[in-house]
This record gives C-alpha cells, structure tokens and sequence, in this order.
C-alpha cells in the first residue's frame, strides 16, 4: 500500500488563516512603536533647546533683543536635525518664548510645546491619539 505524504489543502489554509491573524495584530502594534520611538526626538531635542535658552538668558537677561546688533536669539528655526520633526520659536520675546515641535514624513500631525515656565504640550497629534495642555503624550493611551 502506497502512503501520501504533504500537506492538505485545508492545512495550508489553517497555515494561512493563522498567519492573517497574526499579521493583524503585529503590524498595528509594531507601528505604533515606531511612532513612540520616533517621539523621542520631539521631546529630547526641546529639552535640549530649552536648556539652550535658559542658558542664553542668564548670560544675557533676555530670551531675545529685537535690536540685532546687540545679540540674536537664542532660538534658530531647524530643519534638519531630525527626520521627523521640525523645531521652531513662533513666540519668542525678551522674557517669553514658545519652542515647538512640528512633524513631518510619517509623523506628521504631531506637535509638541515647551515654554520659558516649563509648561510642556501637545498640541496636535495623529488620529487615534489623545492631545494634552499639560505634558507630552508618549503614548497612544494618552500616557505622558
């Protein structure tokens, strides 16, 4: 007696069925860590350029002088330091400022905050997350 050996073809679907599932369930999650581990260069890079302007201001006893022969700002606008925020000042005087984090390419939608007070912020961020007046969310639960 001759026996076959192989696989049938409702084993091969059970096989497939299986891999779809977890396929669902990885690529979602896996995404979303990327987005948090991206976050990270939003948040490092305005802790950094506060600490930057808070050095500036007790060196000089201003955040910014609008009379640029007598110094310029503590802040520059960045584009290049990170793949996937942009950092700027749009509120920048000699006492106050506004650092903000701005996404671009797949962080897009994303915006965070800091001011001279250390209130912190986000602003904006993707759908399916949640903004804050208070910190900034790292998570998609809306975890600071």
């Amino acid at each position: 007696m001759h026996r076959q050996t192989g696989f049938t073809l409702i084993e091969i679907m059970i096989v497939v069925v299986i891999i779809g599932i977890l396929t669902a369930i990885a690529v979602p999650s896996y995404n979303d860590y990327l987005t948090r581990s991206r976050i990270t260069q939003a948040t490092s890079g305005l802790a950094e350029r506060r600490t930057r302007m808070e050095q500036y201001f007790q060196d000089n006893h201003f955040y910014f002088q609008a009379d640029p022969a007598l110094s310029g700002p503590a802040c520059d606008n960045d584009t290049t330091a990170s793949s996937y925020f942009d950092f700027s000042c749009p509120t920048l005087t000699a006492t106050t400022y506004t650092l903000t984090a701005t996404g671009k390419s797949s962080m897009t939608g994303f915006t965070y905050t800091v001011t001279e007070a250390n209130v912190r912020a986000t602003p904006a961020v993707a759908a399916g997350w949640t903004t804050s007046a208070t910190c900034w969310i790292t998570s998609k639960g809306g975890g600071c």
